[in-house]
């Protein structure tokens, strides 16, 4: 099959085409034809390396941690799915390295597929499970966010963010985001009550007795210092220190737990139009095709998810 490798970390310009064997599948997993994949930041920071200490691959290594697409073939214990079914999932991160989804199939468990809505595209899919489930799992399970708390999300323009800020508002809370002046517009589509021009106002001085905190750019100080005392935070994006973890508010970190079942809610949401998918921009499996996808998330620039369409 056709995949898009590395063969040493570094720059954009390590991504090339390989061919490589297709994905074996154990007897719980399934075996995805993939329609699209996407980008997300911490693809090209497994690419420059910074996940080593976490996952020591051998090369050559396929990236790429969101799917959508068909199954082609089911493992014997498999009960929830079929060959022919339209799904979407955030894999397992594999410790060999080489079952990514910049790729023509991957290897997905059972727990870790939804059924893709009739409605939403393959590239819509695709852009929800790594950000979308990352923004739910933060949202609704640990920060528990209630009807008509105020919550902070930092960086509301990026993938996680957008999510967070529809997921929050479907809750029923009072949303604030930071971004640049030129996403304005679409966060307030999306939900957000305010939004706060980083490069003009910290934080600290705008806003005050917050319940709840979703960092995701390590300012834990920060966020702590407009948190009421009962309040919570947590972060996606730096280490709590001890003398921030014995603050009287809740501060933990958090590491996506790819979910199927939570995934299906999220694309359910979707499909009614209480969540909407922003993408950025598509490009095409090749080696040019990931390279710039890679440049465009590398620059922040990016408004909403950047999409690979296989």
């Amino acid at each position: 099959m056709k995949a898009i490798v590395i063969d040493e970390y570094g720059t954009a310009d390590m991504l090339h085409e390989a061919d490589l064997e297709v994905p074996q599948i154990a007897a719980d997993e399934v075996l995805v034809k993939i329609a699209a994949t996407s980008i997300n930041p911490i693809d090209w920071k497994a690419r420059l390396g910074l996940l080593k200490p976490m996952f020591d691959w051998g090369f050559p290594v396929v990236l790429g941690w969101d799917l959508s697409g068909i199954i082609t073939k089911v493992g014997k214990d498999v009960v929830s799915f079929k060959v022919g079914d339209e799904v979407f999932a955030r894999p397992d991160i594999y410790e060999d390295g080489k079952r990514g989804t910049y790729a023509e199939f991957a290897a997905v468990k059972e727990d870790k597929v939804a059924l893709k809505p009739k409605s939403i595209s393959f590239e819509e899919a695709a852009a929800i499970p790594l950000a979308g489930l990352t923004a739910w799992q933060v949202i609704v399970d640990r920060l528990k966010v209630k009807k008509d708390e105020k919550v902070l999300i930092q960086a509301g323009a990026g993938g996680v963010g957008i999510f967070a800020i529809q997921i929050a508002k479907y809750l029923g809370a009072y949303v604030v985001t930071t971004a640049s002046p030129k996403n304005k517009s679409l966060l307030t589509k999306l939900g957000a009550d305010e939004v706060i021009d980083y490069h003009t106002h910290s934080i600290v001085d705008v806003l005050k007795d917050y319940d709840a905190v979703f960092d995701t750019v390590d300012q834990i100080d920060d966020g702590l210092e407009i948190l009421k005392p009962t309040g919570r935070l947590v972060t996606i994006a730096g280490h709590p220190t001890e003398k921030q973890e014995s603050a009287t508010q809740s501060v933990s970190t958090w590491w996506l737990q790819p979910n199927g079942k939570e995934l299906s809610q999220l694309g359910e949401l979707v499909a009614q139009g209480t969540v909407k998918v922003i993408i950025d921009s598509v490009f095409e499996l090749t080696s040019s095709g990931l390279q710039a996808a890679h440049k465009r998330s590398e620059s922040h620039h990016a408004q909403g998810k950047i999409i690979i369409k296989a």
